[in-house]
């Protein structure tokens, strides 16, 4: 397959599943109970104000026609206004999103190296007690939810040690690089799963090269050690690899969510769980969509990396 071709694939796939997203989010809000009426209209307003609220903003309109309408829209790259506050959304993105890309950019900077160097370490001692003592603990750190580790975090160096701080305090207009002491333990929490997800992957990749038949060949002709493991073994465990680190990188932006609601961090989650509660459409479809966008971006270029890695794919043309 060409790389005009596989390109386009992968864009229109990235596209199909974009709409998807969206079309079952604004599904999803439209069935929940409530709506914005309340928060705008007050607990006081008589059904007349309550009705005369919900035509103003749309509500009354099927949902399909609401769906068609927000679509629209947005391919012009206007995701609207929020329902409650009327704040813009792509203002609001603009405001919070940097802070979760951060927060996700510095956990897979933690990931990255440690779990290439335990999925190699342990995939070389395939079977071995190291290899064991590596999948176990993996598989245990990834059966625990972010929150989970969270709370554990709080209670161990916030709480018990009061060595970091349990919120992110960031000054109004700035950034969270300006409280580096308050990263430490979002960082930690998020990084907990992606890890373990991604040694698994890394240590899956190393054993399928570490059984073929180039790797026996180079074994057979003295190879041994990190020379075999630096210049055999990893180089053509990169591919595979490099794709399931990216699935791990989407992963951290979903969970970004969940441990900035924790640690009260100002990231584009705690936006997102007070559209929620508010059931603000069009502020729900909009992170959605954002969110969405950049786990796609991630996964389309862990695909491109990992066909330059690959040494058939770098020939293509």
């Amino acid at each position: 397959m060409s790389w005009p071709v596989f390109l386009a694939r992968r864009a229109a796939w990235a596209a199909v599943m974009l709409v998807l997203v969206t079309g079952l989010v604004f599904a999803a809000t439209s069935v929940l109970p409530g709506d914005a009426v309340s928060a705008v209209a007050g607990a006081d307003a008589t059904p007349a104000e309550r009705a005369a609220v919900r035509h103003g903003m749309g509500l009354d309109l099927p949902v399909a026609e609401r769906y068609a309408r927000w679509a629209g829209r947005a391919v012009r790259g206007d995701l609207g206004t929020g329902l409650v506050g009327h704040r813009p959304v792509g203002q609001v993105l603009g405001d919070r999103l940097p802070a979760s890309l951060l927060l996700a950019g510095l956990t897979l900077l933690l990931v990255v190296p440690c779990a290439t160097a335990l999925g190699l370490w342990a995939g070389l001692r395939r079977g071995r007690a190291a290899d064991r003592l590596v999948s176990l603990g993996a598989l245990a750190a990834a059966s625990v939810p972010e929150f989970v580790t969270a709370a554990l975090l709080i209670a161990v160096f916030s709480a018990g040690l009061g060595l970091l701080p349990r919120v992110v305090l960031v000054p109004i207009g700035g950034s969270p690089l300006q409280a580096p002491g308050g990263l430490v333990l979002p960082v930690l929490a998020l990084a907990g799963a992606g890890l373990a997800t991604a040694t698994r992957l890394v240590r899956a990749a190393v054993v399928e090269v570490d059984s073929a038949a180039y790797v026996e060949a180079a074994r057979l002709d003295g190879v041994r050690g990190a020379r075999l493991a630096l210049r055999h073994v990893l180089p053509n465990a990169l591919g595979p690899a490099v794709q399931g680190l990216a699935l791990t990188a989407g992963g951290l932006v979903g969970g970004a969510v969940v441990v900035e609601s924790v640690f009260d961090y100002p990231g584009i989650g705690r936006e997102l769980q007070r559209a929620v509660a508010a059931r603000d459409t069009p502020m729900v479809l909009g992170i959605a969509t954002a969110l969405a966008a950049v786990v796609l971006l991630v996964l389309l270029a862990g695909d491109v990396l990992a066909r330059l890695l690959d040494p058939v794919g770098r020939t293509r043309r």
